[in-house]
């Protein structure tokens, strides 16, 4: 028996998200709700990364569409199935008992109950990633699932929180081999398990420990020194595991994940003051999410006074590093003398937009509200010499339609693990202090 292929409807906030979501359905149907290329419309102005998908998924859909009329089905290419966009139906009575409002959201659920009861066949599935809508559309007997494709399995995710591996009861002979050689140690000597290229490991046993990290093509262990960077010392060995790969020139990606008040962001920008004469330029963003209905052009002043706000964690990390030097010291007066000629610059997501990042060291703070395209974009501009670190809470997003396994940061860390110009820490040890520590573990 044949399985004929389902049909998919898709939410507006799919298409914002992946402005290509339409080459991720195999040979499966879609329709587009009419009240999603009207919502589509409303997002094209602007300089974000939403507006430039809404852009770019208009382009795409004149693209497939040609000199075709779109009232009925249209091919979308070899290997693909269809495409159609549903004008407007009626709401059905089952959902005027059940909303009283007239809202896109409403309209979509409509289209996808018409669609439903047109093709009794076939299997009809509305794609959101909001997930209240989800739950509306099963309460009607539709349903419904998230946008799958950039989703990290829960497996991998569980292989990003461990990050450091702990060797208990390594014997003292090998530990010490790990330090007689500049090369370290043979890894064979300690069977690993699922190790990648510059993973990280506490070697132990009852006498002490020690720190390496692993080199995938010499199979060796590398012992990991103490490291120190712009008078900040790691308080634990992830810390300084985390010092290690931001302060290699070698590795050029860093992903470093971990609750408030490990020390990601401030890690970060020691280190690059520390490596600031290998670079024509330090930058550190984040990306800008206001508060529930305070929205960033309400606020008052220029562009730059509406956004002081939204940087100022970055600035608080970077008062806590000037708080551990001397006014009058060297590298007290250079962050002041990096500021003033912006070699030193802090600024949001959208000045770095179109921008050529060469021999820039750029830290991303908070890049779990990212998306994986927004990340992708921002990774695909780094010219020669450039350091890329992205740093946040997987567990902490303020994206309403991201969460743990579809955002930015994890997908990065999942996809890049294991090459050699990659590593990923993931830090449990709370450093701020032991009420912020106690605070972001149990509340």
């Amino acid at each position: 028996m044949t399985t004929l292929p389902k049909i998919f409807v898709l939410d507006t906030n799919v298409l914002l998200h992946d402005h290509q979501a339409l080459r991720n359905f195999q040979e499966n149907d879609l329709v587009i709700p009419i009240i999603v290329l009207e919502e589509l419309d409303r997002f094209k102005k602007g300089n974000e990364q939403i507006n430039y998908n809404a852009r770019e998924f208009s382009r795409e859909l004149d693209r497939i569409l040609g000199d075709k009329m779109l009232d009925g089905w249209i091919g979308m290419g070899n290997g693909r199935g269809r495409l159609k966009v549903e004008p407007g139906h009626p709401f059905p009575e089952s959902l005027k008992a059940a909303f009283y409002r007239d809202i896109p959201d409403h309209r979509i659920l409509s289209t996808t109950h018409f669609i439903k009861e047109k093709h009794p066949e076939r299997k009809v599935i509305l794609v959101t990633k909001d997930i209240n809508l989800r739950i509306k559309s099963k309460a009607l007997g539709i349903e419904a699932q998230d946008y799958l494709t950039d989703k990290v399995k829960d497996e991998n995710i569980t292989i990003l929180s461990k990050g450091i591996v702990h060797l208990p009861q390594v014997p003292s002979d090998i530990m010490a081999q790990l330090y007689q050689s500049p090369d370290g140690l043979d890894a064979a000597a300690i069977p690993l398990k699922n190790a990648y290229h510059n993973q990280y490991y506490v070697l132990q046993n009852k006498d002490g420990s020690a720190m390496a990290r692993y080199n995938a093509s010499q199979k060796r262990l590398i012992p990991v020194p103490g490291h120190r960077a712009y008078g900040i010392t790691p308080r634990n060995s992830e810390q300084n595991f985390a010092l290690d790969a931001l302060l290699d020139e070698n590795i050029k990606l860093v992903s470093i994940t971990g609750i408030a008040g490990t020390g990601k962001t401030l890690l970060s920008l020691a280190a690059a003051l520390a490596l600031e004469r290998e670079y024509d330029q330090i930058m550190l963003s984040r990306p800008v999410i206001p508060l529930r209905s305070q929205e960033v052009g309400f606020l008052p002043g220029d562009i730059k006074e509406k956004l002081a706000p939204y940087m100022l964690p970055l600035m608080d990390n970077l008062s806590v590093i000037k708080g551990n030097l001397k006014s009058n010291s060297r590298e007290y007066v250079r962050i002041e003398e990096m500021q003033r000629n912006e070699k030193l610059l802090i600024a949001p997501l959208a000045y770095i937009r179109g921008r050529s990042l060469s021999k820039v060291f750029f830290i991303v703070d908070e890049s779990q509200n990212l998306t994986p395209h927004e990340v992708k974009t921002i990774i695909t501009r780094a010219g020669e010499g450039t350091k890329l670190v992205f740093t946040g809470d997987i567990h902490q997003i303020d994206q309403p339609y991201l969460d743990r396994h579809s955002n930015g940061l994890t997908y990065l860390t999942d996809k890049m693990l294991g090459q050699d110009l990659f590593a990923h820490i993931n830090l449990v040890k709370g450093e701020r202090s032991r009420l912020a520590e106690l605070a972001g573990t149990i509340l």
